[in-house]
Parts: structure tokens; sequence; C-alpha cells
């Protein structure tokens, strides 16, 4: 299948300043896309490019198969076929809600028009405010107006530039996977830009993670999460604590908790130091172990509690627990690995892997 988007050894720079360096990313036709990252990664200059407001300094930008961006030109934004929702929703506030949608639909019929509107107030779940203005919604509604107006003249591509970042947490995700399915039904192709990895989980079918303008490491949330490709992913995504390990074998690492092992093989020399990451969820508490962990600190979590957990060697590592099993700072409690992907890189020192008691 041709790719509806694709960006091919993209580079970007202001002068002596590289902003982006060699990024290579597509998506198929109705895929959803991320780009994930840090504030200043290059991820907004990214999108810029692809809705052509920035030009490239090597490499190219293809939408369906067409070039739009090169070095030596690019299509101008009107030209390409790309819709954009901006952070700011950027409604018309003299404008009702179908009139803010119908706005990029002026060279269609009246009755084309009215038909292209209703649909997508229906698809939103806003047929009921078609005659409000954009002052009379809440912010989740007009970020649904914004997309619907994006989404009305049907572009190739449509861009989002971190539309959630207003919104409380909770909101954020509620609305990533409410707009996912907004696309889908659509069967709309678009590139979602964020530093938030959870609106990234529940909106994209494909992620690449950038930092310092290099994509890191590209594929599904689960991929970029189970199997981070270098520390810097590891870091940026989820919770989790290092720990000194020594490789055993192909699958498996030695940590003071006792052996880790994963389903593929990890690529380092056994005998080798290395380090391997503990995420809260490979833990869980066990009164018949004989290995405990003092409790350092807890956070509440409604369902569960987020536990803070010293080692005998002074190592600490998180652990999420259900809140009905309430320990208290300075508890020592039981803990087993129940961990089931390895996440584990060399190290440049000798592992000191203390014995589990």
């Amino acid at each position: 299948m041709q790719s509806r988007l694709e960006l091919r050894n993209v580079s970007i720079a202001y002068g002596d300043r590289c902003i982006a360096r060699g990024v290579s990313f597509s998506l198929e036709e109705g895929a959803i896309g991320c780009l994930l990252g840090p504030s200043g990664c290059g991820k907004t200059t990214l999108l810029r490019a692809i809705a052509g407001f920035e030009p490239v300094t090597s490499g190219q930008i293809r939408i369906r198969g067409q070039t739009a961006s090169t070095p030596h030109g690019r299509v101008a934004p009107e030209d390409r076929s790309v819709g954009m929702v901006f952070q700011d929703f950027a409604l018309f506030p003299h404008l009702s809600v179908a009139d803010n949608i119908g706005f990029g639909l002026r060279h269609l019929r009246s009755r084309e028009r009215r038909t292209r509107v209703r649909a997508l107030l229906e698809l939103i779940g806003l047929g009921h405010a078609a005659a409000r203005y954009p002052h009379q919604l809440s912010g989740g509604m007009q970020q649904r107006v914004a997309l619907a107006r994006a989404m009305a003249p049907r572009p190739e591509v449509l861009l989002l530039d971190e539309p959630f970042s207003s919104m409380d947490s909770t909101l954020r995700e509620q609305l990533a996977r409410e707009v996912r399915e907004v696309l889908r039904s659509e069967g709309m192709t678009a590139v979602l830009v964020t530093h938030d990895q959870l609106e990234a989980f529940a909106m994209a079918d494909r992620i690449a993670l950038l930092a310092e303008g290099v994509v890191q490491q590209c594929g599904s949330g689960f991929t970029l999460y189970h199997e981070p490709a270098n520390r810097l992913v590891a870091d940026f995504l989820g919770q989790g604590a290092f720990l000194p390990a020594e490789v055993v074998d192909a699958l498996g690492v030695r940590t003071e908790l006792g052996v880790v092992s994963g389903g593929r093989p990890h690529g380092l020399e056994p005998g080798r130091p290395a380090e391997v990451l503990i995420r809260p969820d490979d833990l869980v508490d066990d009164e018949t172990s004989r290995f405990r962990a003092s409790v350092v600190e807890r956070a509440f979590r409604g369902a569960e509690y987020l536990y803070r957990f010293r080692l005998p060697s002074g190592n600490e590592v998180l652990c999420l627990l259900p809140s009905h099993h309430e320990y208290a700072p300075g508890d020592q409690v039981g803990l087993r690995l129940d961990a089931r992907h390895l996440v584990a890189f060399a190290t440049q020192t000798p592992a000191m892997v203390p014995t589990g008691s």
C-alpha cells in the first residue's frame, strides 16, 4: 500500500542550528501517527514542515506519492490538501459552530455544504449545538469543533499540534480516545504532535519518539514501552528504575531481586555488566518472599498506591499495588519479580549485583 505521508531523511536547520536531523517516518492511508518528545526536540517544526510552513534543509516530504518539499522548493500550504488543528483551536468567535465547520467548504453548493456540516456535527456529537458560538462551549466541545472544521474539506493529511495541551490530564486522555474514533470514522490519515505519552498511546497507531532532533525509535506504543531501543526511550516512557545486573544468557540477566527473563534475545554478552529496567508493574507484594524491601514513600492513586521501596543494597524501585494493600513508610514488605518484558542495556563498568536474601 502506498504511503499517504512520507518523510524521507528530512533535516531542518536555522543557520547553524539543526532542529531535526535525518528524520524518516511514514503513514499508510487511514493511519494515525504521532511525533512524541520533550519540548525543543523538533516535533512541532517537523509538523510545520509537513504543512508547508517551514523549508527542509535535506531530504523530502511526500504526500500521497507526490513530492511536497525538498531543499529546492516546496508546494504552498494551501495547495497540499493538509488540514491543521492548532493548540488554541483558532475558532472564529463571530461564527456559529455550524459556520465554523463549514468555513472551508465555500467551494461546495449550499446543499452539499449543509449536508457535510450536518454529518460532521453528528459525528462529533454536537448536532444540538449548531447555532451556538465558541464562547458558549466547553474546552472539549471547542476542540471537537476545531477538529470537524479541519476535517470538513477531507484533506489528505490532518495535522494536530498539541490540541489537548490546555486541558487537564484526565480530559486529555479521554479526548484523545474520542478524537481517534472520529478520525477512524472518517478514514482520516493524521499526525499528532505531543509531549504527553498517554495521549500518544491513546490515539496513535505509530509513534516516532524524538530527542535532540533525531528519531530515537519508531513503532507502536506497545513496542516503544516494552522494547525501548535505548536509554533515552526507556527513560522518557513510563516510570521505572534501572538496577545493576549481570548477563546470564541470551534471554536473561541477574539482579538483586532475581533473574529477569524476556521472550527475545537482548544481544548482550553473558557475564558482562548490564542495567535492567524495573517498572512499577514488574513487582508484586508477596509475604512468602524472603526478599524484603522497606517503604520509603507512597502516593495514593485511587485503586492503587504507587510505592517507592528501598532495597537492601540501597537501590530504589517503584511498585504499583492495590490500595487495599496499605503499607506505611518504614514497613518491611516482601517483594517478588513478575516481569514479562526484559529491558536491559550494557554498562561500561563492572556490575555489583547483591545476592537476594
